[in-house]
């Protein structure tokens, strides 16, 4: 989200008249949608994924995400403010959906004594997560401004009545402080032209100094980036559902391991029964074996006894 916040202060808003001194309140402002969709979702969302599994919202929560991302790269740079509105709180939405439920089937998926170190593993990537994702995305936009921004630089200071030669010097620019005087709202025109502006006619003179000009210029340059970065935050997205979905169905611990326990239990007092079973018929036949046989010759003595004695 810090992406929109350099399009907002560094583009949309000195387009549309703000003062350098008033973007940093309006982006604020403008970007209050997405404040609103995420605490309205993430506690239904929540609700309902203790009913019916964390599967089906966290999943549909990234889709959704995926969908406003689609949407902020369709939209013009200098956009109907109810349409950035609307996809914002429709990107806050599908963050809500995903949140809660995902948290949750964490939680659920361990047993009480380890929810506190999957806590603080979560907590751990969603954190560093957060910070590699602003390396990331402010290299993605670099990489697109770099690759159109030279040539909107020099097209238009020449076309303003710029000296070549100064045009050319100022396209060299690095892209990265180019996108950084558009976020902090510094307009470098004037202190990179040096005395040259005052050779230009007053009227071409204050339009490259003023708020209207560095914004227009680089703002075709700066949704190559955005585009770039968009496509980044719509794979990143798609990714998550797959792998949200393919986590199977609710599932508590302690309702499981529960419900396995008492099976095992059986399972085990089972093979114990057979198996003093088969002790009680070991000892049974050794018993019979030893009562069965003894006999036999004292028998066949008695028998032979008594033939001797009828002889």
């Amino acid at each position: 989200m810090f992406t929109l916040i350099i399009w907002l202060q560094g583009i949309y808003l000195p387009i549309h008249g703000y003062g350098f001194s008033q973007t940093p309140l309006w982006a604020g402002i403008a970007m209050l949608p997405l404040a609103i969709g995420f605490p309205v979702a993430g506690p239904v969302s929540g609700w309902l994924s203790d009913r019916y599994g964390a599967r089906p919202f966290a999943t549909g929560g990234m889709v959704l995400a995926a969908v406003s991302f689609a949407l902020l790269e369709l939209l013009p740079i200098n956009f109907p403010y109810w349409q950035f509105a609307g996809i914002l709180l429709l990107n806050g939405i599908g963050m809500g959906l995903f949140a809660s439920p995902n948290r949750a089937g964490i939680m659920n998926s361990l047993p009480a004594e380890r929810r506190g170190v999957g806590a603080g593993m979560s907590a751990t990537f969603q954190n560093s997560a957060m910070v590699l994702s602003i390396g990331i995305f402010f290299t993605l936009i670099i990489l697109g401004l770099a690759a159109s921004l030279p040539s909107a630089l020099s097209h238009g200071l020449i076309a303003q009545g710029g000296p070549r030669a100064d045009a050319a010097r100022i396209a060299a620019l690095p892209p990265v402080s180019v996108m950084f005087a558009a976020l902090l709202g510094y307009n470098p025109v004037r202190t990179l032209l040096g005395h040259t502006i005052t050779k230009l006619p007053a009227s071409h003179a204050a339009y490259l100094t003023g708020h209207t000009f560095f914004p227009s210029l680089i703002s075709p340059a700066f949704q190559h980036g955005l585009a770039i970065a968009f496509d980044f935050a719509i794979a990143a997205c798609l990714i998550a559902a797959v792998a949200s979905l393919l986590r199977g169905s609710r599932y508590v611990h302690e309702l499981h391991a529960g419900s396995r326990a008492p099976a095992t239990a059986a399972g085990a007092a089972e093979q114990l029964a057979h198996a003093a079973g088969g002790v009680r018929a070991t000892a049974n036949g050794t018993r019979s074996a030893h009562s069965g046989a003894a006999p036999r010759p004292a028998a066949r003595h008695l028998v032979a006894s008594m033939g001797s004695a009828d002889g």
